[in-house]
């Protein structure tokens, strides 16, 4: 896992236990098997809002201990990115002035002086010239002024160790301001319905949130699939039923990743597609129980499928889970992903600001693999959604042969999806587009053999590999690309597959799907051993 902090997961196997390629995936698929949550690492923001927020809970301690273990040199927490570091670092350092604020702790030095080390990184990221251009994260319009206030609120009476800070008020990035979270906490409070959307950062609500009524759990426990979200519902006191589901599902979260929690808890749907459609692209060779494939099915209705209970049903994750079960021989009509077709495109959910590319990737390739499974041969709407979204793909590709996404900080993620949708789907008029998204994978490798945005990493070299191995016809150049990045792979696969390397993921936090990036690598090692043993060079 990312950080400090072991995850608990029942009857979790050593990573070291799989028998090779083949063992690591058997033991991905049993775990997904085993735990229908989903395999996440902890969130530092998602943490920090349970620290402040249920101080009651089990794993209090464990939760304010990992947040100051997190803490970079820096002061800052998160990614290396200051864009990406804001919202962590606002969370964290939130949640230690309330640390420093209870009875017996404003003297704690360690709390003290980490709260003091990010307020000074905070000032030195807002704003300023170029600091306004923030990444774009769910929710964070709404977060990133919420957080800011609390802070401001905590500063009007610091505590002991902090007075040098009295009256600090964080300045913040241009366009952001409390107005709006004003407007959603007078509509709670009058009991105007939000948008599920919405109810995933619900923390943003403050006390309006606490058992706001008309929302209830869902059946795992969760509000909005976020723990944050789950714990600004239940408040700052424990229900007084101690068999509160919501309760025992934030317990049993913080269970099983040690005290620390991650940004969206559960997310079903979404781990089993992507694990499943990563193992079944490569031709890696593993049992699929049946169960998983009922679980991809069983969701779809008229509007798609949602990652998990708890959130909206979105054109990403239901592509995602087509496309795998097209893979896996159960294919299934594309149909509810209409609900989300715009006149260029398809977004992500109906009404959404901005588009997302690797969105637009997995819809090509649920519609492509619904056709090439031979269904709805004499529906000309598919073959022509097939041509419409590839050639929006081709206008998105950068200049330099990569592409970028709003789900991923990293463009080795974007463009191995584009690369690969185009090189299945796209027909001869992709040709292009995919082969300069191998030439620019080329040009970036590290000299290590590693591929990576901020640094080399298993994940994004993975991506990479199948980039290099998966499209275009043989090319010495890449096998050899490929051959120099197998140790890393390798390394990889022999332990837990973090490797150090900071969270890529967008959520309301960057977080890292432990699974989800493992079947990566899995499935690149895959295609590494079957191009003539390169594994074992």
């Amino acid at each position: 896992m990312d950080g400090a902090g072991t995850a608990r997961y029942p009857d979790t196997p050593p990573a070291a236990a799989a028998a090779g390629i083949a063992g690591a995936a058997a033991d991905l698929v049993r775990g997904l098997v085993a735990w229908p949550w989903g395999q996440v690492a902890p969130s530092v923001y998602e943490t920090g809002r349970l620290v402040t927020l249920v101080p009651w809970l089990t794993g209090d301690g464990e939760r304010v201990a990992y947040l100051l273990r997190e803490q970079r040199t820096d002061g800052g927490w998160g990614a290396p990115d200051d864009g990406y570091a804001l919202v962590p670092t606002l969370s964290a350092v939130e949640a230690l002035l309330s640390v420093a604020h209870r009875p017996g702790r404003g003297a704690d030095p360690a709390v003290i002086a980490a709260a003091e080390g990010g307020l000074a990184k905070l000032a030195a990221m807002l704003p300023g010239p170029g600091r306004d251009r923030l990444p774009d994260m769910p929710a964070i319009e709404l977060i990133v002024p919420s957080l800011a206030a609390r802070i401001a609120r905590h500063l009007a009476d610091p505590p002991a160790g902090l007075a040098h800070r009295r009256g600090l008020v964080l300045p913040l990035p241009a366009g952001m301001g409390e107005e709006k979270i004003g407007h959603i906490r007078t509509a709670l409070a009058a009991g105007v319905q939000i948008p599920q959307k919405l109810l995933h950062a619900l923390e943003i609500a403050g006390d309006a949130a606490r058992g706001l009524p008309g929302v209830r759990p869902e059946q795992t426990g969760t509000i909005g699939a976020s723990p944050a979200a789950t714990a600004a519902w239940l408040g700052d006191r424990p229900p007084a039923d101690p068999s509160h589901p919501a309760r025992w599902h934030l317990e049993t979260v913080s269970d099983w990743h040690g005290g620390p929690v991650p940004v969206g808890y559960p997310l079903t749907v979404f781990e089993r597609g992507w694990v499943l459609a990563w193992l079944a692209r490569a031709g890696v060779p593993v049992h699929v129980p049946p169960e998983l494939v009922l679980s991809l099915t069983a969701p779809i209705g008229e509007g798609g499928t949602p990652a998990a209970a708890g959130l909206p049903a979105d054109a990403d994750t239901t592509a995602g889970a087509l496309y795998a079960l097209a893979l896996l021989g159960a294919p299934h009509r594309p149909d509810a992903l209409w609900a989300y077709e715009t006149p260029s495109h398809f977004c992500t959910w109906t009404g959404e600001d901005g588009f997302s590319i690797t969105t637009n990737a997995h819809v090509l390739e649920a519609f492509g693999g619904y056709l090439e499974s031979g269904g709805a041969d004499d529906d000309p709407r598919y073959a022509a959604t097939v041509v419409k979204t590839a050639g929006w793909l081709r206008l998105q590709q950068r200049d330099d042969g990569s592409w970028t996404d709003r789900w991923h900080a990293s463009p080795y993620y974007a463009t191995v999806c584009c690369a690969l949708a185009l090189e299945r789907f796209g027909g001869a008029a992709a040709g292009g587009a995919v082969e300069r998204a191998r030439r620019w994978v080329l040009d970036t490798q590290r000299p290590d053999g590693s591929w990576g945005h901020w640094q080399g990493t298993a994940e994004e070299t993975a991506y990479a590999v199948q980039i290099l191995l998966m499209t275009g016809g043989p090319d010495p150049a890449c096998t050899d690309a490929a051959r120099r990045a197998a140790p890393v792979l390798a390394a990889a696969l022999d332990g837990d597959g973090t490797d150090g390397a900071p969270a890529m993921w967008h959520d309301k936090d960057l977080y890292r799907p432990t699974a989800i990036v493992r079947a990566a690598v899995v499935a690149a090692a895959h295609l590494l051993e079957s191009a003539s043993g390169l594994m074992d060079k």
